[in-house]
């Protein structure tokens, strides 16, 4: 006979043989292992790993600090415009006076939100926050599209003989007619003109030098509001005084009769000035619609950031 003292899962039974004649055998049951309970188990799987926790900190750490950024940019519009309007300022810069507050008032908004939404880990702030800049994105991609449409048109046409172009009211699209350059916005932008030194500066580098001035390439500003159309036939004798011939204007055009020698008034008033107006906005407008594809590249990449933000915030409450 064998014994095994003490073992936990051995237990001694005699064989199921004949009661006269047996032999004691030793029959050993192997207890199932114990494992923990299932409460225990779910506890372990939700165990935050450090992987998770660390994205969660890295998403909110960033949203805070891009907002951070937005919100400095926001407070120096707002402070900008508030001091034009307290301490006065041209014509032209209360132009933009409204549209700087404007758009600081938004991105203080904005940048609050995502703030207050990464710090405390708010869900709900960083939901809203998600929809504004996702209204933010698409807003840029339509504004983009249009700029794209309304400039398509106008091109400056080289003058025989000089280095510059001259533009004409009629080659742009309509809408940039219509809405850019109508009388009311033409009363503020002729302000601006009046207000900045394009054409006094051009006077003062090309005094009776006629044979450099025609070689210029004059912006489409300085070649449709600082002279006379080409086609008028004036006789020049510097940059922003022309003499016209005695017989008349070489061509019946209302920008030949509109022009003046008075340095406040040149040809501010002209349909050359507006195109010319035109033709820089256009150069601006598809200058600003690249700008608008890397700003909503970098926005779309911060909206990545913030649903990853709340990916993880919801992630790590399901821990505690």
């Amino acid at each position: 006979m064998v014994v095994i003292i003490g073992h936990p899962y051995a237990k001694f039974s005699p064989s199921p043989s004949s009661s006269s004649n047996y032999s004691p055998s030793l029959q050993i049951r192997i207890r199932p292992q114990q494992f923990p309970s299932p409460s225990i188990k779910s506890h372990f799987a939700a165990t935050p790993s450090s992987t998770t926790l660390t994205m969660c900190r890295l998403s909110n750490i960033l949203i805070s600090l891009l907002n951070s950024c937005t919100l400095i940019i926001g407070l120096i519009a707002v402070l900008g415009a508030v001091h034009v309007r307290d301490h006065g300022g041209t014509d032209c810069q209360k132009v933009l006076q409204d549209p700087a507050l404007i758009v600081g008032i938004f991105f203080i908004i904005v940048s609050l939100f995502g703030l207050i939404g990464s710090c405390c880990r708010l869900n709900s702030i960083l939901f809203l926050y998600l929809i504004v800049m996702f209204l933010l994105i698409l807003g840029l991609m339509a504004f983009t599209i249009f700029t794209l449409l309304v400039t398509n048109r106008g091109i400056g046409r080289v003058v025989s003989g000089t280095g510059f172009k001259e533009y004409k009211l009629g080659d742009y699209s309509h809408w940039l007619q219509n809405h850019v350059v109508n009388d009311e916005n033409w009363i503020q932008i002729r302000s601006c003109l009046v207000d900045s030194p394009i054409c006094p500066s051009l006077a003062e580098d090309y005094h009776e030098q006629e044979a450099e001035f025609i070689k210029q390439n004059l912006s489409p500003i300085q070649s449709g509001c600082c002279k006379p159309p080409s086609y008028c036939g004036f006789e020049f004798k510097n940059a922003t005084f022309w003499i016209a011939p005695k017989t008349g204007p070489a061509v019946q055009d209302s920008d030949c009769t509109t022009w003046s020698n008075q340095q406040n008034i040149l040809c501010y008033d002209c349909k050359s000035c507006k195109g010319g107006i035109l033709a820089n906005i256009r150069k601006e407008w598809r200058n600003f619609a690249l700008f608008n594809s890397c700003a909503i590249t970098v926005i779309t990449i911060i909206y990545c950031i913030g649903c990853c933000a709340v990916r993880s915030n919801s992630s790590s409450y399901k821990y505690y």
